[in-house]
C-alpha cells in the first residue's frame, strides 16, 4: 500500500436546479469525504491506497462502496454497519455567491469507527497514513481510533500526513485546537491553509505558520495559499510555489483534497519536495474547473496536458 486514509465519506445530494433548497424537486447523488478525495486523487494518478472506515449497512453505504472500490480503492478495511446509517449531505447553491452545506451525519456509521477498527498490520503496509481533523471531531470513539492509527504508524515507521480541515461545527473551539495540535505534534507531514493557522496560532503570516507547525515536530510544512500557490518549509529549506492559472473556477470544493493527492504523489514518484507540491498546485487547480468533488480529479495523460499546457479542447 502506498497511503491508508481513515475517515468518514458521505452520499451528496446536490439540486440540479439554483435557489433556495424548498423548491427543489430533482438531486443528483454522489458521494464525498476528504480522505476518500485524496485516496481517489493518488489511485487515478497510479498509486495503491486503501480505506479504513464504517458505512451503514443500507442502500447507501453499498452504493459507496462499489463507487469507491471502483476507484481501485482497497475497501477491504470498510466495515458495514447494522446498527447505523450512512451519513448524508445537502449541497443548497443559492446562486453562485451563496452556497450552503447541510449535514445529517450525527450517530452515523462512520461516528461509530473505534480503536478495534483499526488493525495494525493493515497500518504497517503502507508508506503514507493520511487523516483529516474531521474524523476525530465525529466522536470519542472516532478520536480514539485517530490514535491508535498514529501510533501503529509510528511503530512501523509510517509516515503520518495530517490535514487539519477544522470544522468548528463539529466541536468546540477549545477542543478543536487542543486536538488538532496533539496530532499535529504526532504528525511528519501537515498541509494548513492561513484559516487553520489563524485558528490555532492567531497569527496571518504563512511563513509564521509553517514555523509554528515545525516547532511542534513535522518535518515537512506545506502552506495552502489558494490562487497564491503554496509556500513550504522544511528544517533547512523554504519557497514558494506558485499556483497554476485557469480560466474560471467552477467548483472550489475538494481543491484541498486534490492538492493533496498530487503532493503524495510527487513524493511516492521520488520527485523534489518542491516538484510534488507543484504537481500537487496542478491537481488542486485542475478539480476547481469541474463541479463535484471527485469528478475532476486527473489521471496521468490530463495532468500531463494540464501542466505542459497543451491540452486541446477536444481530444480526438
Amino acid at each position: 500500500m502506498d497511503v491508508i486514509g481513515l475517515g468518514e465519506t458521505m452520499i451528496l445530494f446536490t439540486p440540479e436546479t439554483k435557489g433556495l433548497m424548498r423548491y427543489a424537486k430533482y438531486f443528483s447523488m454522489k458521494i464525498a469525504g476528504a480522505e476518500t478525495n485524496t485516496l481517489i486523487g493518488l489511485s487515478r494518478l497510479g498509486h495503491q491506497t486503501g480505506w479504513i472506515s464504517r458505512v451503514g449497512k443500507d442502500e447507501f453505504g453499498s452504493s459507496m462502496l462499489s463507487s469507491i472500490r471502483g476507484e481501485s480503492i482497497d475497501v477491504s478495511q470498510v466495515k458495514m454497519d447494522p446498527a447505523a446509517s450512512t451519513g448524508i449531505f445537502f449541497k443548497e447553491i443559492v446562486n453562485e455567491k451563496a452556497v450552503r452545506v447541510n449535514y445529517y451525519r450525527k450517530n452515523s456509521a462512520a461516528s461509530r469507527l473505534n480503536p478495534l477498527d483499526i488493525k495494525e498490520d493493515y497500518i504497517a503496509s503502507a508508506k503514507y497514513l493520511y487523516i483529516t481533523g474531521i474524523t476525530p471531531a465525529l466522536s470519542d470513539s472516532c478520536l480514539e481510533a485517530i490514535f491508535q492509527a498514529i501510533t501503529y504508524a509510528k511503530k512501523h515507521h509510517v509516515q503520518v500526513v495530517f490535514d487539519p480541515n477544522i470544522r468548528k461545527k463539529l466541536w468546540s473551539e477549545e477542543q478543536a485546537r487542543e486536538v488538532i495540535v496533539k496530532i499535529a505534534q504526532q504528525s511528519d507531514i501537515i498541509f494548513p491553509g492561513v484559516s487553520e493557522g489563524r485558528f490555532l496560532f492567531q497569527v496571518e503570516d504563512y511563513r509564521e505558520i509553517a514555523q509554528r507547525f515545525l516547532e511542534l515536530g513535522a518535518r515537512l510544512v506545506v502552506v495552502k495559499l489558494g490562487a497564491g500557490g503554496a509556500f513550504y518549509s522544511m528544517s533547512n529549506k523554504s519557497d514558494t510555489v506558485p499556483a497554476f492559472k485557469i480560466d474560471r473556477v467552477v467548483d472550489p470544493v475538494g481543491a484541498g483534497d486534490g492538492f493533496a493527492a498530487g503532493v503524495l504523489s510527487g513524493l511516492l514518484d521520488g520527485l523534489s519536495v518542491k516538484e510534488a507540491i507543484s504537481r500537487g498546485c496542478a491537481v488542486g487547480a485542475i478539480v476547481t474547473t469541474v463541479d463535484g468533488d471527485i469528478e475532476g480529479l486527473p489521471d496521468r495523460e490530463l495532468l500531463e496536458n494540464f501542466i505542459h499546457s497543451n491540452q486541446e479542447d477536444v481530444n480526438r
